[in-house]
């Protein structure tokens, strides 16, 4: 009776089994609500999830640590293909096979240029194919086998792709001018008075001591933002700035570490005072890589400049266009006296006197025209012969061509310089003050006037120029760039002084007034005035032009320092 009191479906645990048969539907109700064995099942199927996990675990971990495996091998290609730029594909291969890669997982190995401007985005920083180029981009592309994740992946390998990008560290510091071949403290306190707008009494002995003092950039850098309250910024920032030309000299003398040339920066420094003239340090230093780091910081390329050489570019460029104009006196035979008007143009954009750069950089020297009114000592009928001769020396420049580090020993490196002297173009003729600032036009004078006696009067026109040869290649060695020797390389087209050259081309006009009687043979008694004085002239011109930094045909450079510590990675 109990019996029929359940539900169907329902029945006590010991009912007998036989009353079920028969009911498919109450077996399925019963095996439903039977709890019997639960743990069982789920245990069973624990366990194949873990099994699950640890052959996928296992796949996992073999990619990733084949992964970082690659990545490794593709640091190291990266550093040793940015280390030999020239070889860069070579070099990298090298290193794959090295690390056990087959030739074909170097998918990639680009040249290009890095630039770590910290405005950009790190993977914009670099651009492949840019040039000249400073850094190799390097893509690895192998597969990894899979044991378990076939299953569900349907391949037996796993594709894995590494990248880098490998800078060169290796960075040259170097310069453009010409070295004073001999000292005279009249000409440079005349001509550098000038150009600082100042007047200068220095002697021999201190211009000495200039020459041979030696300021460090960075420091002449530092000295100079404390000095207009520019803490804090970047070295570019402050190039970038219009520092007034006090600020710039008495930064010079702070950063001075040589005793002999403090007197002379001092009395250099007292002079400017008061001046409002303005400079932008860019032009004259250019720090290339460095110039994103803050103000303060040092890197380990030195940049070592000689304290006359900054004052001088410092003078040129506070001088502008304006013209230098002064009476010189150098007791040059066959010479009464001489005027000089000269003007030093701005340098090319974005070019600079000294650098820090990798393969090519390059740096200029200031286009420079010069204007001297020459007085030479006649005979005869003619007591003067009045000889205005105009130069113009185009900017000269060198650029870095390559840099051989050696290793393991750094006295094995060296740098090559392709270096161009600045064209010159030269006239005796009637060069006007107007021409002389106008840049953007050559002057082609007309005839000027030589030798007046009133009623007769001889005119001359001459021109010659000096064709810029090819670059050359000019190779510094270690112990030239401990030492900075500089090297003097000189337009190969030009074998003859200047003055001869315009001489040769030199046309004399003779006109005779209507009361006026022609003097038989002055054209030829000029002419051998003006070419008795061949000499005079031509040491006159170097003087004035060596002065003002240049050489006639010629341009001086110098490696100051270099850096061959290899590669490192950027990315």
């Amino acid at each position: 009776m109990v019996r029929d009191a359940l539900w169907p479906g329902e029945a006590g645990h010991n009912a007998p089994h036989h009353e079920d048969r028969g009911h498919p539907a109450r077996l399925l109700r019963r095996f439903a609500a039977d709890e019997r064995g639960n743990i069982a099942i789920m245990s069973a199927a624990s366990v194949l999830l873990v099994i699950a996990c640890t052959a996928l675990g296992i796949d996992v971990g073999s990619i990733f640590a084949d992964k970082r495996r690659a990545q490794s091998a593709a640091d190291l290609a990266a550093i040793v293909a940015a280390s030999d730029l020239d070889n860069a594909s070579r070099a990298a291969a090298a290193t794959v096979a090295k690390n056990n890669y087959p030739p074909d997982s170097l998918v990639a190995v680009e040249p290009g240029v890095y630039k770590a401007n910290l405005s950009v985005l790190p993977q914009q920083r670099f651009v492949a194919g840019a040039k000249p180029p400073n850094a190799v981009r390097v893509t690895l592309q192998t597969r990894t086998p899979l044991y378990f994740g076939k299953v569900i992946t349907g391949d037996s390998q796993w594709s894995l792709k590494a990248t880098a990008v490998a800078s060169t560290t290796q960075l040259v510091t170097f310069a453009i001018g010409s070295r004073l071949a001999s000292l005279n403290g009249g000409l440079l306190n005349t001509l550098l008075g000038n150009m600082l707008g100042t007047t200068l009494s220095l002697s021999v002995m201190d211009y000495n001591a200039l020459l041979g003092a030696k300021v460090d950039a960075f420091d002449f850098l530092s000295a100079l933002a404390a000095r207009v309250n520019l803490t804090g910024v970047t070295y570019d920032t402050l190039l970038s700035s219009n520092i007034k030309l006090p600020d710039a000299i008495a930064a010079l003398a702070t950063a001075n570490g040589n005793n002999g040339a403090t007197s002379a920066l001092a009395s250099v420094s007292s002079a400017v005072t008061g001046l409002t003239n303005k400079i932008t340090p860019k032009s004259l230093i250019d720090l290339g890589p460095y110039s994103n780091l803050t103000v303060g910081q040092k890197p380990k390329t030195s940049v070592q400049v000689s304290a006359y050489d900054l004052l001088a570019a410092t003078a040129g460029l506070a001088n502008g266009t304006n013209q230098i104009s002064a009476g010189l006196n150098l007791n040059l035979p066959g010479i009464a006296g001489v005027t000089l008007m000269a003007t030093v143009g701005e340098r090319p954009v974005g070019t600079s006197w000294i650098t820090v750069g990798t393969q090519g950089a390059s740096v200029h020297t200031a286009q420079t025209r010069i204007l001297l009114k020459i007085q030479l000592i006649g005979s005869g009928t003619v007591s003067v012969v009045n000889l205005p001769v105009y130069v113009e020396v185009a900017a000269g420049t060198a650029t870095l061509n390559s840099v051989s580090c050696g290793y393991p020993s750094v006295s094995a490196s060296s740098v090559t310089l392709g270096v161009s002297p600045g064209i010159v173009d030269a006239w005796i003729g009637d060069v006007t003050p107007s021409m002389m600032t106008n840049f953007s036009t050559k002057p082609n004078p007309p005839g000027a006037q030589l030798v007046n006696l009133g009623a007769v009067q001889v005119t001359g026109r001459a021109h010659a120029a000096m064709a810029n040869s090819a670059p050359t290649p000019v190779t510094f060695s270690y112990s030239d760039i401990q030492a900075q020797t500089r090297k003097t390389v000189n337009t190969t087209s030009f074998t003859s002084s200047l003055t001869s050259s315009l001489l040769g081309d030199l046309q004399l006009g003779v006109q005779v007034g209507p009361l006026g009687l022609p003097i038989p043979g002055i054209g030829t008694l000029v002419a051998g005035i003006i070419g008795g004085a061949t000499g005079s002239i031509d040491t006159l011109l170097n003087s004035v032009l060596q002065t003002l930094g240049l050489g006639l045909g010629q341009v001086d450079t110098w490696v100051t320092g270099v850096r061959c510590d290899g590669a490192v990675l950027v990315n």
